[in-house]
């Protein structure tokens, strides 16, 4: 059988509805924006933000944003027009397997993991660095770090990491709540939105007013710029390549800030719970895409006007904890709001991370029924019902991310995995329409394949932008991937198994 064998959809909608038996569709527009914001907003805002200015954009990060918004949003149209048509579990993974063949899905859910598990500890490892802030630094550097970060402090000693002891602790607490099937209800979940919007519209109103003109000039850095040194004398960070200055720096920001997007994706996932996915889908996608990019925008500038953006370089000023600092710092009167603001962003931080390892184990889950990865990762718990032997694993390799890996590392390889997945959604729509020129689509994305193009080209110039450190740990992440597929998944996979029924989706509970 080719490796390009494909699901047919009709298999795909029967396991849709067999899904939707115990669903209803009571999801309007608006609450498919509110789901989308509170996806978004989190660690990539609160953090990413600052890595931004600090290592690529300077001031120039609100560009950053508009090209990343841009590229979400062509991504946006296609993850719509499928989501209309195949409102199931497993997302990209699901739509690549209709469309590209059991290879691609392959790939496309490999990549999914530097989404979701990597999302979630680069969340955690955000967490750390906010909780340590609110408790004044009273866990030590050694055990609050990666052992590939250091820095020598202003008494010329120097501080090398252990491991992030407080990302694993929260990853452990929220990973049993997974296992004992503890949902957040709809209730606190608006309200956690509530907060995060509120925390962002607090410091940029709050904020407006202590903004140093001269922080904002010049506006992209210049290519002459020096490169940044430690305490000792180490280069912490350099401007002179290509991605790290002028408009190139504003591609790699953009490559940098797009994890702070990260989540819109999840609104398809909705799409089976929709009353009207024709309408509500891409008012949903988009309009959170649309009211997160305005607020990140404001939020850029007010942070990039309030402290310098060299601050966000330097470990013993901005780079951690970076909205706190610039209150802290630049704000006189307002300590008070940085205590707040770390309290909320905590809670914020906690609800992401629990929906990022519950999406990683929907796509293991859906993965395992296809038969490309062991049973263990679809097996249930007997009382729960729950995928706790996938939530143990996700654990131990989020967990060993979180620990002993640095948060840029990370965060960056999440960004390579999602703009991954992006780029096939665009061009599996366009493939689609050219193949299945006739099927029902109650949601068409406009003008293909212009946008399907633009789509993936913005997302492969994103990844292009990412630091080339990165993109060796992301293809070499890939290859490992092609390895398992051509020794385990190829020779398991249920699809080439006729003879064996896969699960239905109504399985899961």
């Amino acid at each position: 059988m080719s490796l390009f064998a494909k699901k047919s959809l009709d298999q795909m909608l029967a396991h849709a509805a067999d899904g939707e038996k115990g669903l209803k569709r009571t999801l309007g527009a608006g609450n498919l924006i509110a789901l989308g914001i509170g996806a978004i907003i989190g660690a990539g805002l609160f953090v990413r933000t600052a890595a931004a200015a600090g290592q690529a954009a300077g001031p120039a990060v609100t560009l950053s944003f508009i090209v990343a918004a841009i590229g979400c949003a062509f991504a946006g149209l296609c993850y719509a027009e499928f989501a209309s048509m195949i409102p199931i579990a497993g997302s990209a993974y699901a739509y690549s397997y209709v469309t590209m063949g059991e290879l691609v899905a392959w790939i496309i859910g490999w990549a999914l993991i530097m989404e979701y598990a990597l999302g979630a500890a680069t969340v955690s490892i955000a967490w750390s660095e906010y909780l340590n802030k609110l408790l004044g630094g009273a866990v030590p550097y050694e055990w609050s770090h990666s052992p590939f970060e250091s820095y020598t402090d202003s008494a010329g000693i120097l501080h090398t990491g252990i491991m992030n002891a407080p990302a694993l602790i929260i990853l452990l607490a929220l990973t049993l709540l997974l296992i004992k099937g503890t949902q957040e209800s709809a209730l606190v979940n608006a309200v956690i939105v509530f907060i995060k919007v509120a925390i962002v519209l607090i410091f940029i109103v709050l904020g407006w007013q202590f903004i140093n003109d001269a922080n904002h000039s010049p506006y992209m850095i210049p290519a002459d710029t020096p490169p940044v040194l430690d305490n000792a004398g180490k280069v912490i960070a350099d401007y002179s390549g290509w991605n790290k200055h002028g408009w190139g720096g504003v591609l790699g920001g953009a490559a940098i800030v797009f994890f702070a997007f990260i989540g819109f994706d999840a609104v398809s996932t909705a799409a089976q719970e929709a009353k009207n996915p024709k309408r509500d889908m891409p008012i949903g996608i988009l309009g959170s895409l649309v009211v997160c990019t305005i607020l990140y925008i404001l939020f850029g500038h007010v942070l990039t006007g309030i402290a310098p953006w060299q601050d966000f370089v330097n470990p013993e000023k901005g780079r951690e904890a970076s909205v706190a600092y610039a209150i802290s710092n630049f704000m006189p009167g307002y300590e008070w709001l940085a205590q707040a603001v770390t309290v909320a962003i905590l809670a914020g931080f906690s609800s992401v991370i629990l929906v990022m390892l519950m999406g990683q184990s929907r796509i293991f889950y859906t993965m395992s029924n296809d038969g490309l990865i062991p049973k263990a990762f679809g097996e249930l718990h007997p009382k729960y019902k729950t995928p706790y032997k996938s939530n143990w694993i996700l654990f131990v390799f989020v967990g060993a991310f979180a620990a002993f890996v640095p948060g840029h590392v990370a965060g960056d390889l999440t960004s390579f995995g999602t703009l991954f997945a992006f780029v096939l959604v665009s061009i599996g729509v366009w493939i689609l329409r050219v193949k299945a020129p006739n099927m029902e689509r109650p949601f068409k994305t406009p003008l293909v394949p212009v946008v399907c193009t633009l789509g993936a080209l913005i997302c492969l110039a994103m990844i292009a932008g990412l630091d080339l450190q990165t993109l060796k740990v992301a293809f070499a992440w890939m290859g490992l991937g092609l390895i398992v597929y051509f020794t385990y998944s190829r020779y398991h996979s249920k699809l080439r198994s006729p003879g064996e029924i896969l699960p239905k989706a109504s399985d899961f509970n």
